[in-house]
């Protein structure tokens, strides 16, 4: 049985790393099968949050996004073209898998930058500096993010055990202006993200009065 080739070409989710010192992209790391679900959450920054409750309607900042989701990779396309993908035929998916774990580690030399402050008897240590995550998912929301936790299910391995299938769940906290401030790369993507939010929110054509039996509001 053939698929029906009018099918749409869907576009896949991603991550990109943007540099935090020259801008550049860094790396793109594709999701090759994106999640059914996206499962975003909202906490509202208000004044009622804080010990003065007289200007309850005031917010304090953008809502606090976090964004949750599951995506599935699989070498098994690449290992049908071993000539094209030797790494997938030699590490399976080991280098897709690394490159989503290098997200939450500072890198080598950054610890051994640390160390040697540490040996010299620095006062200040910086922490690590990772690069600037935006997470892509159409053209609609790209928008830069923290990851703060993943999760890795390997099912399915070839005979060296290089992983050739796995799930990946992540959970992306959205860096705000509040995180970032108006002066980081950011910023601009997260005002951009938001703007976009106001531009659909205006496309959308309200109810009635009349259709919530609250006509006499009016």
């Amino acid at each position: 049985m053939t698929g029906f080739t009018r099918s749409p070409k869907l576009l896949r989710a991603g991550l990109v790393l943007i540099s935090p010192e020259s801008g550049a992209v860094d790396r793109i790391i594709s999701l090759q099968y994106a999640s059914e679900t996206l499962t975003r959450s909202l906490e509202v920054q208000g004044i009622a949050d804080e010990p003065d409750r007289s200007q309850p309607l005031r917010l304090t900042g953008p809502a606090v996004e976090t964004i949750s989701l599951e995506a599935a990779l699989d070498a098994t396309d690449q290992l049908e073209a071993p000539g094209e993908n030797p790494d997938a035929v030699a590490f399976g998916l080991f280098p897709v898998l690394s490159a989503l774990e290098t997200l939450i580690h500072p890198t080598t030399a950054q610890l051994e930058r640390q160390k040697a402050q540490s040996a010299a008897g620095s006062f200040e240590i910086a922490p690590a500096e990772t690069p600037l995550t935006l997470f892509v998912w159409s053209a609609s929301r790209i928008v830069p993010v923290r990851v703060t936790q993943m999760s890795i299910t390997e099912e399915m391995f070839d005979e060296r055990l290089n992983p050739i299938h796995a799930k990946v769940s992540l959970s992306l906290r959205v860096l705000s202006v509040d995180d970032l401030g108006f002066g980081h790369r950011g910023s601009g993507l997260y005002l951009a993200y938001l703007k976009s939010k106001e531009s659909f929110a205006a496309r959308f054509r309200g109810g009635t009065l009349d259709a919530l039996g609250a006509g006499g509001l009016s």
